[in-house]
């Protein structure tokens, strides 16, 4: 047996081939090596250079995981085989991915034999019991599904699976069931599971934490890595990612990324239909969602899509991305970066380099698919982030200086954005607030990179950044405290009638602003009253001093006589008889030394010589 493959111990083949011969790998094909079926064998494919979404109108035009997803024989009785389909990107992206898997289900030309009956598991949009009603009616033999909802469904006593009627289990974007906190929930699914089963991981990027669902889930697994390999300049390169993908960054400080964007949008020799611009947080999101129309070229629409989006607003924002017929722009964070059928995207914007490495070359594979040519571009600041470039090479992901179209920002394009993102900060006190959260939010994610040699807080130039994000001053954060700059930024801003464009917000803020004038002023007179009290007391006299201990002492026996006869009062005739005998006999002890002493000192002795 070719030592390349199938091995007892685990997944150690490798498949290295061009990027135009691989497709095939997603499909039902046969080892190489003698004595090994593919079809009976658990998988393990890491593919980021895959056609994932063919161009419209060919005969693959599917949902972008299709060709991962094995699909049980059309000529197989419904009742047969029980296929689901886990997309594991809950709670984050893969609410959206998931209707389109089963639309494409749905959109299978009905023949003679039974046709394929999907089901969609998806929080948000039905309860347990509606799913669950569905899988008794309608007896489903695919199921697209989250990991949570896969449980519960599995979990119902009127639900079985026994090895007859299942077939296989596929887990999509697999490293990602572990980085969002779905261990139990696959342990879970793969206790109700029968044993003998064909199970499949499929990602871009295979991560060593998902050896441990290979360790648990798999059988003899094979691992199948498809890389693309060029010729460049006479030499055969390795890479990771498509021939028609270009991957490029500029270096630009903080303060001339957003006119680098716009020089970008507006320089490439066809106008992009669709963009992608990535930010690190959510609170960038809806900062920038504001303040980026002033920046873009005219004609481009800004279109804002993250996690904390209620899902009516996600599905709203996405499908208007998808529909859209004029050049566009999606702001958005790493929950497009995968688990989105975005189809036809020209150019992609990593504003913010990701904190996770592994993200880059999905954040940059939403370009350049199908065969499509796409650009790619990351900004880094200068210094310490310049050394990304030679970071990503190692992990095979090369990346080259953008030398078309040329991006050229000065200072004074820096100054002029800044100016105009200021303008409207002015205008409205609640777009001041989104800045102050959205920076503290991106400082913090920067300082949680995975990098940390490379992506460091102590390298970086605050007072360009305060310019380059438009803000009026800088907030109070642990990061800024041995930062010795102006925390204003030179900005004059009248902050008692800096006001709220919404009444009821502003109504509140001058309520609260009167209420510490108030404040501040009670504070003041309860303050000098307690100065005038410390010094009329430390001016009293000694004799009222003397006074008051008198008063103390008597307080304190008038205290003890009182907890003497609550004692006297609780105790019984005898207690009181012996206790009376205890007191006289304390009593006489007392005299006689009394006597005693007096005696001491009346003893004459003369005088000392």
């Amino acid at each position: 047996m070719d030592s390349r493959c199938c091995v007892d111990n685990g997944f150690q083949a490798d498949d290295t081939r061009p990027s135009g011969n691989h497709s095939s790998l997603h499909g039902q094909q046969r080892c190489r090596c003698r004595g090994c079926d593919w079809k009976r064998k658990d998988l393990v494919v890491s593919c980021s250079c895959c056609t994932k979404n063919p161009a419209p109108g060919g005969t693959n035009d599917t949902a972008p995981c299709r060709r991962h997803h094995c699909v049980p024989n059309p000529r197989a009785r419904r009742s047969n085989p029980l296929c689901p389909l886990i997309a594991a990107r809950i709670p984050s992206p893969s609410a959206e991915l998931l209707p389109y898997l089963k639309e494409e289900e749905d959109k299978r030309p009905t023949t003679s034999v039974p046709a394929i009956v999907p089901q969609l598991l998806v929080g948000g949009t039905t309860t347990v019991a509606q799913d669950l009603s569905f899988f008794l009616r309608h007896s489903p033999n695919i199921l697209i599904s989250s990991p949570g909802r896969l449980v519960e469904l599995l979990s119902s006593p009127y639900v079985h699976c026994p090895q007859s009627s299942f077939q296989m289990l596929v887990l999509d974007e697999a490293d990602r069931l572990l980085d969002l906190g779905f261990k139990q929930d696959l342990q879970k699914i793969i206790s109700h599971l029968p044993k003998q089963r064909r199970t499949g991981l499929f990602s871009a990027s295979v991560s060593e934490a998902v050896g441990e669902i290979i360790r648990v889930g798999l059988r003899n697994p094979v691992k199948i890595e498809v890389r693309v390999k060029m010729k460049d300049g006479g030499v055969l390169e390795d890479r990771k990612t498509p021939a028609s993908l270009q991957m490029a960054y500029v270096v630009k400080p903080a303060s001339q990324k957003l006119p680098a964007l716009a020089q970008i949008l507006e320089g490439l020799p066809i106008r992009p239909q669709r963009t992608i611009v990535f930010l690190s947080t959510c609170a960038a999101v809806d900062y920038f969602q504001h303040v980026l129309p002033e920046l873009l070229p005219e004609g481009f629409a800004l279109i804002p899509l993250h996690g904390k989006h209620q899902p009516k607003v996600r599905e709203k924002n996405f499908n208007r991305f998808l529909t859209a017929v004029s050049p566009t722009v999606l702001l958005t964070t790493d929950l497009a970066a995968r688990g989105l059928d975005i189809p036809q995207v020209d150019l992609v914007v990593q504003i913010d380099a990701p904190s996770d490495p592994k993200v880059f070359i999905h954040r940059s594979g939403r370009a350049g698919r199908a065969g499509r040519k796409g650009l790619a571009v990351v900004m880094l600041h200068p210094g310490p982030e310049e050394d990304y470039v030679r970071f990503l090479e190692i992990r095979k992901t090369p990346i080259a200086l953008l030398e078309k179209p040329e991006v050229s920002t000065t200072q004074e394009d820096a100054d002029q954005a800044a100016e105009k993102i200021r303008s409207l900060l002015r205008a409205d006190r609640a777009l001041h607030d989104k800045a102050q959260r959205a920076f503290v939010s991106w400082v913090r994610s920067y300082g949680g990179h995975q990098a940390t040699s490379i992506f460091r807080t102590s390298a970086l130039d605050w007072a360009d950044l305060g310019q380059g994000w438009g803000l009026l001053r800088m907030p109070k954060m642990p990061e800024l405290k041995s930062w010795q700059g102006d925390k204003f930024l030179g900005v004059e801003v009248d902050w008692d009638n800096f006001a709220y464009l919404e009444k009821s917000r502003e109504k509140a803020r001058q309520e609260a602003l009167e209420a510490e004038r108030s404040g501040a002023a009670k504070l003041a007179r309860d303050e000098e009253a307690s100065k005038r009290k410390r010094k009329m007391k430390a001016n009293e006299a000694w004799s009222n001093k003397h006074d008051q201990e008198d008063v103390r002492v008597e307080r304190r026996e008038k205290r003890r006589k009182r907890r003497e006869a609550e004692k006297t009062a609780a105790m019984t005739d005898d207690e009181k008889v012996k206790q009376a005998e205890l007191d006289d006999m304390i009593r006489q002890v007392r005299m006689q030394n009394a006597v005693k002493t007096a005696a001491k000192d009346d003893e004459f002795e003369g005088f000392d010589d």
